[in-house]
């Protein structure tokens, strides 16, 4: 794509600008090991929500969104959930404060506050790593590959999809490396600002320039409905007939079976809590617990311009893109349409905006999962076992080596995959799979320990790598990874139970005390009495019902959110206006049940 010199130099100067941002703030973010990874818990909440938000608005995501709302209409807005997307409410509502309340760097050490020192909660502790080291990877190989293919097609410049990844990772790392914590927020908020710009100018492109009537004619009957029968009931047989073996190669077509699988995944895997990525390490890098839940509820609202962004860019793919998309046959390629739409709609100079705000997207998500990962090599790797005395100056340089690695690994193996879809399915339903069991029982159940976390890690985790390989050979290579979740739980399951009945319980004193802290609601009752007895003072968590309430009623308003600028850019003003309602009904309730109830802490 040929670019105006303005939108050439508007891309480059923002290149100029992240870096120079590492640069300047260094020498504060090389104090300690908490300043590097968490900002020295001194990073407003606010700040920490919306560079969240910019970590997850990411530019392959944003891609696969685009297909989704491209395909399956407003239907397309349910299939989020496969993340899930509500996992936030989960955080906002009560588990981020339990998180917060650990005082720790890494969801790794975390463990040591419910199981202790011991042997199991070692090799809990490793499981942990290990999960977090594998899930950094792969975010990165899926961050790569997105990357590369959205650079090749609208950067001028003559480069190849893998030149351009390992490029962008680069400059990206050198601000990383840098700055730390510091560096990662201050860029994202940078980067949040360009891409809500962004987001604004597509949506009022895409109302201006495309009606309701010119949307209907484009699209089969049911396109325009949230709503859903037993099937999907979507025939594009007449407009785009390739899209009907898409839908049924994604193998969404029995639609309300996966509505039902992606709940039921989506509750067990938001109950165990966030994964030990950047979402975990911005809730421990928050002041105060209170402050974590506030954190957590901002990111719903921020990421609202993004689907302004989405919706927009879709419906102009639909009514002016349709057509060449047609013509490609089996070929397709429905990642071309954010290109064509850029390329096609946009202004000069907007161009450049645009483009760099999609960069910024890939480089907000990318410097949040380095700084990330980089956590667990130095504090549960290198200053745990390798050489505990580090000094300050030591860890930090270990801190920028960690980085360097993490980013070669993870262009490794973005350079061996080949897929987008593989990558992000394996991540959040094969490898999510595994983690789900282990974290439920280690909030709830008083009795599970390090041993059976483990067993459960190693048995969920084995499980999602050993289907991927049967895959690769050719083994069941048509089965929607959605489908082996509930396989995948079951042996973790297994593992779990086995793993802590077969062995004795954790030590009392740290149980006491993690409860006394945390204060979890569930199968306690043991911990609980012990407690009382020996502190009557002391205020169980009883707020469990008032707490599932709340996530209903927060799903439902993060869902209104996302639909409100689907409709606007769609001319369903009437849908709007319901969605509002919706939000102002359940804001309201959740002011008075959720946040005037929240601790003070």
């Amino acid at each position: 794509m040929q670019l105006e010199w303005i939108d050439s130099g508007i891309i480059l100067g923002y290149l100029v600008i992240v870096v120079s941002i590492g640069f300047l703030i260094r020498r504060r973010a090389g104090q300690d090991i908490t300043s590097y990874f968490l900002g020295g818990r001194t990073v407003p909440w606010y700040a920490l929500g919306v560079s969240n938000a910019s970590s997850q608005f990411d530019i392959t995501g944003t891609m696969w969104f685009v297909t989704v709302l491209f395909i399956y209409g407003l239907k397309g807005a349910w299939l989020p959930w496969l993340w899930p997307t509500f996992n936030q409410i989960f955080l906002m509502v009560y588990l981020a404060i339990w998180i917060r309340r650990s005082n720790v760097i890494t969801g790794a050490e975390w463990i040591g506050t419910r199981f202790g020192s011991d042997r199991g909660a070692e090799l809990a502790r490793l499981s942990v790593v290990v999960f977090a080291l594998v899930s950094v990877i792969g975010f990165l190989c899926y961050a790569y590959q997105g990357i590369g293919r959205f650079a090749s097609v609208l950067l001028p410049w003559d480069l190849s999809p893998q030149m351009y990844g390992i490029i962008l990772m680069l400059i990206t790392t050198v601000y990383v490396i840098l700055g730390g914590m510091y560096s990662v927020v201050l860029t994202d908020i940078v980067q949040f600002i360009m891409l809500t710009i962004a987001s604004f100018i597509i949506g009022i492109i895409a109302f201006t320039h495309v009606s309701a009537a010119d949307i209907a004619a484009v699209t089969p009957d049911g396109w325009g409905s949230l709503f859903f029968g037993w099937k999907l009931n979507l025939d594009w047989g007449r407009i785009i007939p390739e899209v009907n073996r898409k839908i049924v190669s994604d193998g969404y077509s029995f639609f309300a079976i996966i509505w039902m699988m992606m709940l039921f995944k989506g509750v067990l895997v938001s109950m165990a809590g966030t994964a030990p990525n950047y979402d975990m390490q911005r809730v421990l890098a928050t002041r105060k617990p209170r402050e974590s839940a506030f954190m957590s509820g901002l990111v719903s609202v921020a990421l609202i311009p993004r689907w302004l962004m989405i919706g927009g860019i879709a419906v102009l793919g639909l009514v002016f893109f349709g057509p060449q998309l047609n013509a490609m046959g089996s070929g397709i390629d429905f990642e071309l349409i954010m290109p064509y739409v850029i390329q096609n709609f946009l202004p000069v100079g907007v161009i450049g905006i645009v483009i760099a705000g999609l960069l910024a997207s890939y480089m907000s998500t990318f410097d949040s999962t380095v700084n990330a990962g980089a956590a667990y090599l130095v504090n549960d790797i290198y200053s745990r076992y390798i050489n505990p005395a580090a000094s300050s100056k030591r860890i930090v340089t270990i801190s920028y080596l960690s980085s360097i690695v993490i980013v070669i690994v993870g262009i490794m193996i973005g350079i061996m995959s080949s897929s987008i879809h593989t990558v992000m399915q394996w991540i959040v339903t094969g490898l999510y799979g595994g983690y789900t069991a282990p974290n439920i029982l280690k909030w709830h159940w008083w009795r599970f320990n390090g041993y059976g976390y483990f067993w459960g890690m190693v048995g969920g985790l084995g499980t999602s790598l050993l289907i991927v390989l049967l895959q690769q050979f050719g083994i069941f290579p048509n089965i929607q990874t959605l489908y082996t979740f509930p396989l995948i739980l079951v042996i973790s399951l297994i593992g779990c139970f086995i793993g802590c009945l077969k062995t004795e319980p954790d030590d009392e004193d740290v149980l006491k005390q993690f409860y006394t802290s945390v204060r979890p609601w569930g199968f306690w009752r043991p911990v609980r009495e012990k407690v009382m007895k020996e502190n009557p003072d002391f205020k169980p968590n009883i707020s469990c019902k008032r707490d599932l309430l709340n996530t209903f009623v927060g799903i439902g308003w993060q869902m209104a959110l996302v639909l409100i600028p689907l409709y606007l850019v769609m001319h369903q003003m009437k849908a709007v206006v319901i969605a509002l309602m919706i939000v102002m009904i359940t804001s309201i309730f959740l002011k008075k049940n959720w946040y005037n109830k929240l601790e003070s802490g």
